[in-house]
């Protein structure tokens, strides 16, 4: 189940999040929109994901990710082909709205509460094969979108790809996916409901807080707080790397192959950090990775050489990876699977998150007011999320 669904997510966020851009260009041709009136489109549905989250954590605290993931699987697909005949810009932007709304229902935020669900024990390291599979995304959609569209037209490519997300994504959802292993007859890791004791010892049942306990606990806003400030740096610089790189004499070619190598190296970043949390704390783990982008912003701002692009990359890359499985596993062990569901359903962070990629796309104030100021603050923001995250005691260590 677990492995199925990591494959449904590539084909999800390879589809409907990072084929996107492949496509702007050919409709600008075609269609005569703005760069900026299309990524306009784009942040709204980031924006309208995020507001969504909070029925979609009711659904799933309710009734599991199966029938959820399952119909929006299905709507995402038809979205898709409504995008490929859409001809007005109005039309465009209400296709990218029922997107972001689908997006809540079939990103990772279901696959996680399922993982809270299903895993203890081996929980890292569900984590871990669940984001490093997810992560092929970029790599093979941005790619195989950018192929069809030479070799078939925008229309016809988007048309393939609807056809791709309904195969690779729905019938997994549909037959695959359970609420609790408990449907299944089983214990968490695969255990059987009769399995008590390990190594000679009792196992304890696991510890879940409920939402109102954990809004009280400092810890947990420390938690959001540290999220909300890293994700704010990660994402602006995701968008803005490349216009920077030019900025400073780069050529296209190299700045748009910096941007990839950030995402290829994510893939290692993630079998690295997140096994780690396992053996060191894992708040002390969420720190490195945030002190390790601001390292790397500030090699980037400092050094103005290929090699200092190539250290940003490896040191960049591998935290902009771990992010995604240490907020997942902070949460899900900080406060056990109950609070992820009610955290689904309230979505402090993702909320918090798609509100500031939305406000990150091309064409906004930032840009004129001089890449190194911003990069700087973003150094900034970067070491305050360090030390957010050391204070993010879960409640068993600090007595909360």
């Amino acid at each position: 189940m677990l492995v199925a669904s990591s494959i449904g997510q590539i084909t999800s966020w390879g589809v409907l999040f990072y084929s996107f851009p492949v496509f702007l260009s050919p409709m600008e041709a075609d269609l005569g929109w703005s760069i900026a009136q299309m990524t306009g489109a784009y942040s709204l549905a980031l924006l309208v994901s995020g507001v969504a989250a909070i029925p979609v954590g009711r659904w799933l605290d309710l009734r599991g990710p199966r029938v959820l993931m399952s119909v929006c699987s299905i709507a995402a697909t038809l979205l898709v082909v409504a995008w490929a005949f859409v001809d007005s810009l109005l039309a465009f932007y209400l296709i990218w709205i029922g997107i972001g709304l689908v997006m809540a229902g079939v990103l990772y935020e279901p696959v996680f509460y399922l993982v809270a669900n299903w895993f203890r024990r081996r929980r890292s390291r569900a984590l871990t094969i669940l984001t490093f599979i997810a992560g092929l995304a970029s790599v093979i959609y941005i790619p195989l979108a950018n192929w069809l569209v030479d070799a078939a037209g925008w229309r016809s490519a988007l048309l393939i790809l609807a056809a791709v997300l309904a195969v690779g994504t729905t019938p997994i959802y549909a037959l695959l996916l359970r609420h609790s292993p408990q449907d299944l007859g089983l214990e968490p890791d695969g255990d059987r409901l009769d399995f008590r004791r390990e190594g000679g010892r009792e196992v304890m049942p696991e510890r879940s807080l409920t939402r109102a306990q954990a809004m009280r606990h400092r810890g947990f806003w420390w938690l959001a707080a540290a999220f909300f400030l890293a994700t704010l740096a990660t994402m602006a610089v995701i968008v803005h790397l490349i216009p920077y790189l030019m900025s400073v004499g780069y050529d296209r070619s190299f700045a748009a192959g910096t941007a990839g190598a950030v995402g290829l190296l994510a893939l290692p970043g993630r079998l690295v950090f997140t096994p780690l949390g396992s053996v060191i704390p894992r708040r002390y783990i969420t720190a490195l990775i945030f002190l390790l982008q601001g390292v790397a912003l500030g090699l980037l701002l400092m050094t103005h050489s290929r090699l200092g692009v190539i250290l940003f990359v490896i040191l960049f890359g591998a935290g902009f990876g771990a992010i995604t499985p240490a907020r997942a596993a902070l949460v899900a062990e900080g406060y056990g699977p109950a609070l992820w569901q009610h955290h689904g359903r309230h979505r402090l962070f993702d909320h918090h998150i798609s509100g500031h990629r939305a406000g990150g796309e091309p064409g906004d104030p930032w840009l004129v007011r001089g890449y190194t100021t911003v990069l700087w603050i973003l150094v900034i923001l970067s070491g305050l999320s360090a030390l957010a995250a050391l204070q993010a005691r879960p409640p068993d260590l600090d007595g909360g």
